[in-house]
């Protein structure tokens, strides 16, 4: 079973859902079969490199400031209440992800993809770490084992560039307007986050769609008689 996961590291719902799907996971008895493909979907790849502050970003979107307190504090109460603490979904700075999401891409290809797409989760949500300029990507890099020098050309060669780019129109073929966005099995897309029971919920259907418990035969006609673990009887004739 496959769930294709487009998220972007500056988004705390997409954060927060990569949390769910891991704990999902761990509780189905089949997680371990269940492959998943982390995808990109850029927000906000006009912001400078420098990067802006999350009430900056309010105010240059023209959101209400009233979201601060009506969406994004509930999301960090949300999330200590699952397990992630320190989950900053207001103080931080937000940027161009291009370049992390090329790093994504490279450590998908080394094998890691899914260990380091949640590492950078909780170092940008865990530490309102900054990732938009290639040195602050380079150094996360290092930092969780990644080889820097194979980064870093990769950065500069911009190899992935296309890649992060194709991910993003085929979530918008899709019909995704945003992140997150999780396709299970090519069959069912679910935008946006959705709780812990309902994500279950939804692997159990597709899991139980594709994999169908074997049905009895019909039985058409008796036979001279039957052999159990228990021995063997003739058929009833009573009837």
């Amino acid at each position: 079973m496959k769930v294709e996961f487009w998220s972007d590291i500056v988004c705390p719902y997409c954060g927060l859902m990569d949390h769910r799907l891991h704990l999902a996971l761990d509780r189905l008895p089949y997680g371990e079969q269940v492959r998943v493909i982390h995808r990109s979907f850029q927000l906000h790849p006009d912001l400078p490199r420098e990067g802006v502050s999350q009430r900056k970003l309010l105010e240059l979107v023209g959101a209400p400031t009233t979201m601060v307190d009506r969406v994004l504090r509930p999301i960090e109460r949300v999330a200590e209440a699952e397990g992630l603490t320190p989950y900053h979904a207001v103080d931080r700075t937000l940027g161009p992800t291009d370049l992390a999401h090329e790093l994504l891409a490279y450590a998908t290809d080394q094998g890691r993809g899914d260990e380091i797409w949640t590492a950078m989760f909780r170092a940008h949500f865990g530490q309102a770490r900054k990732l938009w300029t290639a040195e602050e990507v380079l150094d996360f890099a290092a930092e969780v084992g990644l080889d820097r020098a194979g980064a870093a050309e990769a950065l500069r060669s911009r190899r992935y560039q296309a890649r992060v780019t194709a991910d993003q129109r085929e979530a918008q073929r899709l019909g995704a307007h945003g992140a997150p966005f999780l396709v299970f099995d090519g069959r069912f897309a679910v935008p946006g986050a959705i709780g812990l029971d309902d994500l279950i919920t939804v692997l159990d259907k597709v899991w139980a769609e594709s994999h169908p418990t074997p049905q009895p035969l019909p039985v058409v006609g008796g036979a001279e008689g039957v052999c159990t673990p228990d021995g063997c009887a003739l058929p009833d004739r009573t009837v």
